[in-house]
């Protein structure tokens, strides 16, 4: 018997990365999963590996940057198995950086609206379906740069600030609908959102963020996943208004070693060569 038998959840930025750890683990633990991301190809294998082991699952081609592509993503969800239990706001990207001096107004504009506005029509979708369900789980993804701001990610560590300040607040207002939201802070997680475009990819990366926290080794997606589908179940049920750090440590300001050349900071959130925002985590 699975963690999460008999609910439905909404996952987006589902591709890849921590929002994939995420639908593989909800799927082996009984959800049914409405994968959400830009990426088609691989919101589809996704979706292939998900029914190939038994699971239940559709995707949905979504911008989060556009609400009518989210108000799409949770009819979608409520057509296909008539109700919302969970919703994880994952999807991001790592947005303006640089000096203050340098950051345009309409860079930092595009930011908010994926990492903050976005989170905000996730739960704003949601309330209504879960309140018809008896209650449900909000989560979203944070950051530890919200707690411990980084220089040049200003806009970044901002607009997660506000998704730890959302989500209290939103807490406050749907507790009485048995709503429960918390959020995510991961630390330095292994994800092509960071590693893509950088010097060495995703073995430099593990052996760089191996070296960041008092636990020695990089942050994986599924650790991620592991507390989103504790913070989904019932286990998590007198949980709310509450920012999970998970992080190896990171935390706590001790780093086994000086930030290394290339990283923007303790989140490691940074855009590829091209300029391409990812909104896959």
């Amino acid at each position: 018997m699975g963690k999460l038998d008999g609910k439905v959840a909404v996952i987006t930025g589902a591709a890849s990365g921590m929002g994939r750890a995420s639908a593989l683990r909800f799927a082996k633990e009984g959800a049914a999963v409405v994968i959400a991301d830009l990426n088609s190809q691989a919101g589809e294998q996704t979706i292939s590996e998900i029914t190939a082991g038994g699971g239940r699952a559709v995707f949905q081609h979504t911008d989060v940057g556009s609400e009518k592509h989210l108000k799409a993503l949770f009819d979608r969800a409520l057509d296909e198995y008539g109700r919302l239990d969970i919703t994880f706001n994952n999807a991001g990207l790592g947005g303006a950086t640089g000096k203050l001096s340098e950051i345009s107004a309409e860079d930092w504009d595009k930011t908010f609206v994926i990492l903050t506005r976005a989170v905000f029509l996730g739960i704003r979708f949601s309330i209504e379906p879960m309140r018809k369900a008896g209650g449900g789980s909000i989560i979203s993804t944070a950051s530890v740069g919200a707690l411990r701001p980084a220089a040049g990610l200003h806009a970044y560590c901002a607009a997660k600030a506000a998704v730890v300040s959302l989500t209290q607040s939103a807490a406050i207002e749907l507790g009485q609908h048995n709503i429960r939201v918390n959020c995510i802070c991961p630390g330095g997680i292994v994800t092509p959102l960071v590693y893509k475009g950088m010097p060495g990819g995703e073995e430099e990366a593990r052996r760089n963020m191996a070296r960041q926290q008092p636990i020695p080794r990089a942050g994986n997606p599924e650790d991620i996943a592991a507390m989103a589908t504790f913070l989904a179940s019932d286990d998590a049920e007198w949980i709310t208004g509450t920012s999970m750090v998970v992080d190896g440590g990171m935390n706590t300001g001790n780093s086994r070693i000086s930030f290394a050349p290339g990283f923007s900071g303790p989140s490691f959130q940074r855009r590829d060569r091209t300029g391409e925002p990812h909104r896959a985590r």
